[in-house]
């Protein structure tokens, strides 16, 4: 195994409970979105879903969950040595949140083509209102990320 090798086994670990985490978030209502939240020695820092509907709060998504308890865990807002894990390419809020948190690396598994904001729709972390560079992957356990998100669309849209 080679080095390329166990990094993408690292990304595919955290992924993979990212997207516990968004099967969760769908059983309870929510579209299902996960995220993660690990330090530079691959140390759990923090984990959330969606939870837009269940708290009535329109910032409750995945992402800004995840950083507000990142930053609560760490005492500091400056998260430039964690990985952001999340299963749906951020959206513009979330993509803010994440360039004023000085995010060290964001990896996240499908593209959002109608409010993603990382490299979709928009490109926020490389505007000029921005920064902060954000290094990013994109597409790790894209499939899954996708068809969870697409079942989860389906089924609500014919109930």
């Amino acid at each position: 195994m080679t080095i390329g090798d166990s990094v993408y086994l690292v990304h595919r670990h955290w992924m993979s409970r990212a997207i516990a985490l968004a099967q969760s978030a769908g059983e309870a209502g929510e579209v299902p979105v996960g995220a993660v939240i690990v330090d530079a020695n691959n140390t759990l820092i923090a984990t959330a879903e969606n939870r837009r509907e269940r708290d009535k709060d329109p910032t409750a998504h995945a992402e800004i969950l995840a950083l507000r308890a990142a930053g609560q865990a760490l005492q500091t807002w400056h998260l430039n040595s964690c990985t952001l894990y999340v299963t749906l390419e951020p959206c513009s809020m979330c993509a803010g949140a994440i360039v004023l948190a000085r995010l060290g690396l964001l990896v996240y598994g499908t593209d959002d083509p109608k409010t993603g904001a990382i490299r979709t729709v928009a490109n926020i972390p490389d505007s000029a209102c921005s920064n902060h560079r954000l290094p990013l992957i994109a597409g790790i356990g894209e499939s899954t990320c996708r068809q969870q998100l697409q079942a989860w669309f389906a089924y609500h849209r014919h109930r």
